[in-house]
């Protein structure tokens, strides 16, 4: 009676078939981790829209309004949302849809702007004052603490109206230039704590007795292990900068009329809210929604950035 097959000898000594191990980095792994939240993925398209809309913005109001961000109406000033002017017309019958869109060009080139600039100071003297320490690490961190200690709303009406070095705020270049220059602060706290904390590894102390230089160290060995922390607070750092640029613009230290965007808007819009609450409806949501959705995504970064709080 068979009672079962047994394999032959040779199917014994025959070695089992090797099963490759595929190994991911830590990078893809925390990219796979974004890319299964849900939440963060609808604000990355949100963000992503909103952004095609700002670069698109000339070519919206050449061939979807078929007006100009100034061009004005005055026969139509008020006009409730139609199919003239899809998102209404303000006081002088610009349409808003088109000075919305303009507007969002503008929040968007100052808050990109500015974060690369604030990112690039933050970085470099968080690094050095933590690579270096001694006296070069006490006068750093002290001025920080001294940048911090003052309320940046401050220093952004201060530097709007003494416009030093000739720096105008009514454009969006100089305006990324002063927010980043009292928004670097904290960002250089951050990556002064990971440097510390990474620059006593064994592969930092390895690279150091090998002979390898401050410089191909830094960039080399320490960069790429805040690099983490950077990308976190870059994202959430745009929605800051939006909300800062638009209360500038609301208290008229920002972006000055004719030219659009979402703080003017709304400035424009509180002495008809009750009137035609459409012109402050408007810019209000667009900040509301870019706001939001660069918080989420932040959040959804720094939680597949970190295993621990991806595991948690």
């Amino acid at each position: 009676m068979t009672i079962g097959t047994a394999g032959t000898g040779a199917d014994l000594l025959r070695p089992a078939p090797i099963v490759e191990a595929r190994v991911r980095g830590y990078w893809r792994e925390s990219w796979e981790r974004l890319r299964s939240n849900r939440i963060a993925v609808g604000a990355a398209v949100v963000l992503t829209f909103l952004a095609v809309v700002a670069l698109l913005a000339p070519v919206i109001g050449q061939y979807v309004t078929h007006v100009k961000f100034d061009q004005q109406d005055i026969p139509n000033a008020f006009s409730p949302p139609s199919a003239k002017h899809w998102l209404g017309s303000d006081e002088l019958g610009r349409d808003t849809l088109t000075r919305l869109v303009f507007g969002a060009r503008v929040s968007f080139e100052v808050a990109f702007l500015t974060v690369a600039l604030y990112v690039t100071i933050g970085t470099t003297v968080g690094m050095v004052a933590a690579f270096y320490g001694g006296w070069i690490d006490l006068v750093l961190m002290r001025f920080v603490d001294v940048l911090l200690a003052i309320p940046a709303v401050f220093l952004l009406i201060l530097f709007a109206t003494l416009q030093p070095f000739n720096l105008s705020p009514h454009s969006p270049g100089t305006l990324a230039i002063i927010i980043a220059i009292v928004s670097w602060g904290g960002l250089a706290r951050l990556v002064r704590s990971e440097v510390l904390s990474v620059k006593q590894r064994d592969f930092v102390l390895a690279a150091r007795s090998i002979g390898a230089g401050d410089a191909r160290i830094m960039f080399r060995h320490l960069l790429p292990n805040v690099m983490p922390s950077m990308i976190v607070a870059a994202s959430l750092g745009v929605g800051a900068v939006i909300l800062l640029e638009a209360a500038l613009d609301f208290i008229a230290l920002g972006i000055q009329p004719p030219d659009p965007s979402w703080g003017n808007m709304l400035f424009n819009a509180q002495s008809y809210f009750f009137h035609s609450p459409w012109l402050a409806v408007f810019p209000g949501l667009a900040i509301a929604i870019t706001v939001v959705s660069t918080n989420l995504l932040g959040n959804a970064l720094r939680d597949a950035l970190d295993p621990r709080l991806a595991q948690r």
